[in-house]
């Protein structure tokens, strides 16, 4: 990678990561709004584990190219699998709407589709 790709990296990972918190605030206030606090804290469940498997993502990639290598396959299945069981543990016992953790977990998609607008709005030729 050269260091131009690597600003461009960085740049595009702020700026989605700026996005999934505005598109994280904005869906927790309609969800609010127009379901309760059962949506609205079930929103924003969602939207915080879709902000951790960002960070998590991002770690990943930044750990590819670096000296240090990524851990094996098993630790990142055991992760995965640890907040799964985590999120049908809280969602099986708890009062919150199923529905709005599930539509915050695409909190993440969202941003990405806001990034991929803005660059092809700003694209350099």
């Amino acid at each position: 990678m050269t260091e131009t790709d690597e600003l461009d990296y960085e740049r595009a990972a702020r700026r989605i990561s700026r996005s999934m918190w505005v598109i994280a605030a904005v869906g927790v206030g309609i969800t609010l709004a127009a379901g309760g606090w059962r949506w609205g804290v079930g929103f924003l469940l969602g939207a915080a584990l879709s902000l951790l498997n960002f960070r998590w993502l991002r770690r990943l990639v930044g750990s590819l190219g670096g000296p240090n290598p990524p851990q094996g396959a098993a630790f990142w299945s055991i992760r995965y699998l640890l907040l799964g069981g985590a999120g049908y543990v809280i969602l099986r016992y708890s009062p919150i709407n199923m529905t709005a953790v599930l539509t915050g977990l695409f909190v993440l998609i969202a941003a990405v589709f806001v990034e991929v607008i803005f660059e092809i709005a700003y694209a350099r030729k």
